[in-house]
């Protein structure tokens, strides 16, 4: 596998650094509000990553994804309410967690909350202040960039050529402009803790690291997120990590590209966000996948209803062959004959393909285009397959499933009631046969439209009813 590292600016080869075991970060949210649908996309790329590296590669992945439980935004959601900081983070906390399950995206081997940790990273800014790389101000602590040679590294930016800007905080106190803050002296209302430099609470950049090398170890294979992040988020990082420890921090960075909305960077105080719950209220989680995936991660993509809506009408094709036949040949143990066995010995080129993909970048475009070929195939061989052919088919529809698996579609649910048992729709499809050869159509109706109140569609057809569950 080959992934493109932001690090070195080159697509390397990947391989996990201890035995088979990946450790996989991806820096989580910061709990003061729903996440809008740009937040969806890092969550959705990296579950891609992490499904493929454990399904098609074998791998075992550790993935940690912290909340971000004290910070600025939480401070000023505060006073903006009245409501104490730890209740927001709670309430943001479980609906961040409620939205993932409607995501279906795989937990997070590790969730660890900023606020449970705030010993270590008083034990790190110790040890960066014992180092020389920080030095303390009216109980602010702050990173000494100048005594790190390799500051700017990530991003490739000199310190020379940097600016305070939006996510760079000005201060007086600041040796240089590009200092950051380590821990932050308490102010009247704020959350607090005791420390060496007075009561106060941790800095932004400080909280990813001790998370990181707490439950990583020496697993520190890849960090992910927004290429947002590069600068400074990641950049002050790896600074901490490598300055506290004198090795190198993660071997392998993995940034995503923006999600916009009208060709503007999408974003809360910018005002053109649409909450992820909001929208996941009106389209499929499937289909927001799709949608994501069908656009290479790095790139940036425009947010639009009509790509949603593009996504959903494909994913459809999808599901109407796959459940087509699986109702059609359900329990089929039969060979099938020469033009079907031909027809299997044609589908691993598709895996091998898709895996090339995949193995290129995470290159989900290609993969979703070697899945809908398959599909179309599949659909060719179907409308002319004789009979005894047709058992072929079971074999396409299951190497669909395989291949959607690390894309996140077809995600386990809860069957319908009904469908749990599917002896007991075979003989009220076989009851319903009946009344319509009796043409007693208004019963035969009546249990068509309760099965498909339950979940269950009938479709007939010359050859007879089948059924499939939605």
């Amino acid at each position: 596998m080959r992934l493109y590292n932001t690090l070195t600016r080159t697509t390397e080869p990947f391989e996990p650094l201890h035995g088979d075991t990946v450790g996989l970060y991806v820096c989580g949210p910061t709990v003061y509000d729903h996440i809008h649908i740009g937040n969806v996309r890092p969550i959705l790329v990296f579950d891609t990553l992490r499904r493929y590296l454990e399904r098609f590669k074998g791998w075992r992945v550790l993935h940690v994804q912290n909340v971000t439980d004290v910070d600025d935004k939480l401070i000023r959601r505060s006073i903006e309410t009245g409501q104490p900081v730890d209740e927001i983070a709670s309430t943001y906390t479980k609906a961040y967690f409620d939205l993932l399950g409607r995501l279906h995206v795989l937990a997070p081997t590790y969730s660890p909350l900023a606020t449970d940790h705030i010993d270590e990273m008083i034990s790190l800014v110790s040890d960066l202040f014992a180092k020389g790389y920080a030095y303390e101000e009216d109980g602010d602590v702050y990173f000494r960039i100048d005594a790190f040679a390799a500051y700017g590294k990530l991003s490739g930016r000199r310190p020379a050529e940097q600016e305070v800007g939006a996510r760079v905080e000005a201060s007086e106190k600041k040796h240089n402009p590009l200092d950051f803050a380590l821990w932050k002296a308490a102010k009247p209302g704020e959350p607090t803790w005791p420390s060496p430099w007075g009561p106060g609470r941790p800095g932004w950049h400080t909280e990813c690291v001790v998370m990181s090398q707490k439950y990583l170890g020496d697993h520190l294979d890849i960090h992910a997120g927004g290429n947002d992040l590069i600068f400074p988020h990641h950049e002050n990082e790896i600074a901490q990590a490598e300055a506290s420890t004198g090795r190198p921090f993660f071997r392998f960075w993995l940034h995503n590209g923006m999600l916009g909305f009208q060709e503007s960077k999408m974003s809360k105080s910018v005002g053109n966000v649409a909450p992820a719950h909001r929208v996941l209220d009106g389209c499929d989680a499937e289909a927001i996948r799709y949608y994501f995936l069908s656009r290479h991660y790095r790139k940036p993509m425009d947010y639009s209803e009509d790509g949603l809506r593009a996504a959903q009408t494909a994913l459809a094709r999808i599901h109407t062959l796959v459940g087509d036949v699986e109702a059609e040949l359900r329990g089929e143990s039969q060979q099938p004959g020469e033009a079907g066995r031909r027809f299997v010995a044609s589908l691993p080129t598709h895996r091998e393909r898709f895996v090339e993909a995949m193995d290129d970048d995470l290159n989900t475009v290609d993969a979703i285009g070697v899945l809908q070929e398959l599909v179309a195939a599949a659909n060719r061989f179907k409308a002319d397959a004789a009979a005894q052919d047709r058992p072929a088919l079971l074999a396409a529809a299951a190497l669909i499933r395989e291949l959607a698996e690390p894309l996140g579609l077809f995600p386990p649910s809860a069957p319908p009631a009904a469908s749990r048992d599917a002896s007991l729709i075979d003989l009220l499809v076989e009851l319903r046969g009946e009344l319509r050869r009796n043409k007693e159509f208004a019963l035969s109706d009546r249990i068509r439209d309760r099965l498909e109140a339950l979940g269950v569609v009938l479709k007939d057809g010359p050859e007879g009813t089948i059924w499939t569950a939605r």
